[in-house]
């Protein structure tokens, strides 16, 4: 089972997310385990005080060193990676999910204000991920990102563990084909006669045949040699 302790000043927020559909159902089969750790709870003052103005001046207040060690060290073993969710970070790719999906317990350290103070980054944390090129208020959205990316693969998760196999992303870095259902016919529109046809060899090439178009299209960075 995997085991996801968030770090967090607002661990309320991950109560809905969590709550509903895949991810709700992972949790209360016990596949996953997901809690919130109030960072505020690591203080030692009345006041609750996590931030604090930066040394050499500059705008805005950084999260102190101090609470963030007191609470990850409560949390830590021998198994866990430790993981801060910062606009610096390492781009978020489904490689890193597919990663992070074969351990055993994720810390997530979401940062708030203008960031943390660097000596967590320099002896606290494993990893840095970012989920993209833009800059958002905390790091309390980008875990339930990761934390929902990283749980969709676990066995047993999805109701079949194939729909995360054939996906984009997942094979040979292409996005995935398109897909149709019921009804055949729809306001003019047709599904394509291949995928009526029940000949599952002819399916598959045209399935890689539209991964391959539509990644040209859309994403070419991804796969530039294949085109």
């Amino acid at each position: 089972m995997l085991k996801v302790d968030i770090v967090t000043l607002f661990p309320d927020i991950f109560f809905g997310p969590f709550g509903e559909s895949i991810i709700a159902r992972a949790i209360e089969n016990r596949i996953i385990e997901v809690n919130t750790v109030d960072l505020r709870d690591f203080t030692t003052d009345k006041r609750k005080t996590v931030d604090d103005k930066p040394y050499g001046g500059g705008p805005g207040m950084l999260m102190q060193a101090e609470p963030l060690f007191k609470a990850v060290e409560s949390l830590k073993t021998e198994e866990s990676i430790v993981i801060l969710m910062s606009p610096q970070g390492e781009p978020f790719k489904q490689k890193i999910a597919e990663k992070l999906s074969e351990k055993r317990h994720l810390i997530i350290i979401c940062g708030h204000y203008e960031g943390v103070d660097e000596r967590v980054r320099e002896s606290l944390i494993d990893s840095e991920i970012s989920i993209g090129d833009y800059v958002l208020t905390s790091g309390n959205l980008p875990a339930m990102v990761v934390v929902d990316a990283v749980a969709r693969l676990i066995p047993g998760v999805l109701g079949t563990d194939e729909s995360s196999n054939s996906e984009s992303f997942s094979e040979e870095n292409l996005l995935e084909y398109p897909q149709y259902t019921r009804p055949e016919k729809f306001r003019g529109m047709k599904v394509p006669d291949v995928l009526l046809s029940g000949n599952h060899g002819k399916i598959a090439e045209w399935r890689m045949s539209e991964s391959l178009k539509r990644t040209q299209k859309r994403r070419p960075d991804l796969n530039a040699d294949q085109f």
